[in-house]
């Protein structure tokens, strides 16, 4: 006597990679996810540095690039996760994306 097993087709999850940038639509969003990285990884310059390159994605970096006066290529590669931007690139761009640095006491 032979036995057919019922092989039980499994559905293949289809998984997509998350892109930060997707979530950032309105201003506040944009702040509150710099001001969170301030909070939460203070001392993570890196870190900092591409949490603003991913505003700078939901912004549209060609654009921000523009009202910073730098090249699309060297905001990418400032903000990128090997990049090491000037205090004045961040200024910059944090000006083009209409964001305030401030400092509060510990």
């Amino acid at each position: 006597m032979s036995r057919k097993i019922a092989r039980k087709k499994v559905a293949k999850t289809k998984t997509v990679p998350y892109d930060v940038a997707e979530q950032l639509r309105t201003p506040q969003e944009m702040a509150a996810y710099l001001d969170a990285w301030f909070a939460e990884a203070p001392d993570d310059a890196a870190g900092i540095a591409r949490a603003l390159g991913d505003i700078a994605r939901a912004r549209g970096m060609t654009q921000v690039a523009r009202d910073a006066g730098l090249s699309r290529e060297s905001l990418y590669k400032a903000l990128s996760a090997n990049g090491n931007p000037s205090f004045a690139t961040i200024l910059k761009v944090a000006r083009a994306l209409g964001v305030r640095l401030h400092a509060m006491a510990a």
